[in-house]
């Protein structure tokens, strides 16, 4: 029987199907690892899928983020001058 697919898991599928990616080690507690597995075994997807929707959401939540925005321009003008002295 098919399941209807939310917006975001369509999105996370289709990315994964047709875009580049990553492969990136993440290191976490045991704990937080049976628990995300149940979580993917529950839902009927992989660790991957539930870890790339966790992502998804907290850099939205970033996005909406006002002091983090401020980090984040501080952090891009930090960078900025040393490119510029390092292209001298």
């Amino acid at each position: 029987m098919a399941t209807a697919r939310s917006s975001r898991e369509r999105q996370l599928r289709g990315q994964e199907g047709g875009m580049k990616t990553k492969v990136s080690t993440l290191r976490v507690p045991v704990d937080l690892a049976v628990e995300v597995d149940a979580v993917a075994r529950a839902e009927g997807e992989s660790v991957s899928e539930i870890t790339r929707a966790a992502l998804y959401e907290f850099i939205a939540a970033r996005r909406s983020d006002q002091r983090f925005k401020e980090r984040l321009q501080r952090r891009m003008e930090e960078d900025r001058e040393v490119v510029e002295r390092l292209a001298r």
